[in-house]
């Protein structure tokens, strides 16, 4: 069973059966995997809005105007065929939101491995690798929800955080984070306040609901409802990173600050149906930040490991602080799923609640 959408309308969906082939006969070099588990946040919505853009309907093939959209999850190996994978063990990666995928194990190592399947060659490697959980002496199975959860979403923020840090935040003094609320927000606000405290200052913009959560994340110098940008120091240079795509609130920002605007990104699309024309605003010219661009620079720069090892550190001191505030509500079946699609893509999840779904 498959959960697809429509790639022209996020609002119609529907499961048909089978539509990723892993009935039938299989390539010996294939193997199953069993979907465990998946997070579905509002980062997935953004996955199905830029499908086209970005080419995330690419990763999981659908049929004809129907679209597969991609969510992180935990596997477990049902068939390995001549992987050399283990049967009943555990991967994590990138998954349809579905009961089964074939990928086609190459690079296999103790750690993990990367799906070397024909349609996925050309995609970003980043999506493409899967994790052998057993493999890490210091993973616990109790940390499998907020993994799936938060680590894609923290890992864009450290993205964005290097990115900023390493552009010497274009000369601005104050980071905007549109839809502060959210999970990449909050993971940004976080590395920020935590590293660049004495280089910029973060500030929150939000829908009034959600002021009183944003304020208690202790992550914001300051948080502003959408409608009071007006009530920041228009004299001040500003970096603008946002998450909702909101037009509106894009053209509030730009309109007020004019030439202070030194940068601005969109991350995510929240607010995917408010999206809208940014050509012409004052100030630096909107554009799209794509993390796996940053993540194959830094790898140069880096090396692999030398990347992985300092996410991983980031990751690790992030983790602590998500006990406080993440509530997981875990739904399985097709119709928790549905319900879970449906109210994250109207925006009715609340803040504070990582949604964990199973088919």
């Amino acid at each position: 069973m498959d959960f697809v959408v429509s790639r022209k309308d996020l609002r119609q969906y529907g499961f048909v059966p089978d539509a990723g082939g892993t009935a039938g006969t299989l390539d010996p070099a294939s193997a199953v995997l069993r979907i465990e588990k998946f997070a579905f946040t509002a980062n997935n919505v953004t996955y199905g809005a830029v499908g086209e853009m970005i080419g995330y309907w690419k990763f999981f093939p659908a049929e004809e105007g129907w679209g597969r959209i991609p969510v992180w999850g935990v596997a477990v190996v049902e068939s390995p065929g001549a992987s050399g994978l283990a049967p009943g063990e555990r991967v994590y990666g990138y998954f349809p939101m579905s009961e089964r995928l074939v990928v086609t194990p190459v690079q296999v190592s103790a750690h993990g491995f990367v799906d070397g399947a024909a349609h996925r060659r050309e995609l970003p490697p980043v999506y493409n690798q899967y994790t052998r959980l057993g493999a890490d002496a210091g993973y616990d199975p109790a940390d499998d929800d907020v993994l799936m959860l938060l680590r894609p979403l923290f890992a864009t923020a450290f993205l964005l955080d290097d990115f900023l840090a390493e552009n010497a935040f274009f000369g601005a003094r104050s980071v905007l984070l549109a839809s502060a609320s959210s999970k990449t927000a909050f993971s940004l606000a976080y590395l920020l306040a935590k590293g660049r405290r004495d280089t910029c200052r973060v500030v929150g913009l939000t829908s009034p609901g959600n002021v009183a959560f944003v304020e208690r994340l202790g992550c914001y110098a300051r948080v502003v409802a959408y409608a009071d940008v007006a009530t920041l120091d228009a004299q001040e240079p500003v970096v603008l990173v946002d998450m909702a795509g909101n037009h509106a609130v894009t053209r509030a920002v730009h309109e007020h600050f004019g030439a202070g605007v030194k940068y601005s990104c969109q991350v995510g699309l929240t607010h995917w149906e408010r999206v809208g024309d940014v050509a012409g605003l004052p100030g630096a010219k909107p554009t799209f930040f794509f993390a796996p661009s940053q993540i194959e620079k830094r790898t140069a720069d880096w090396g692999a490991a030398g990347f992985q090892a300092r996410l991983g550190a980031a990751w690790c001191d992030f983790l602590a602080g998500t006990r406080g505030w993440l509530r997981i509500v875990h739904g399985k079946g097709p119709e928790a799923v549905e319900r879970a699609y449906r109210e994250t893509v109207e925006g009715r999840v609340k803040p504070d609640e990582g949604l964990v779904l199973s088919l």
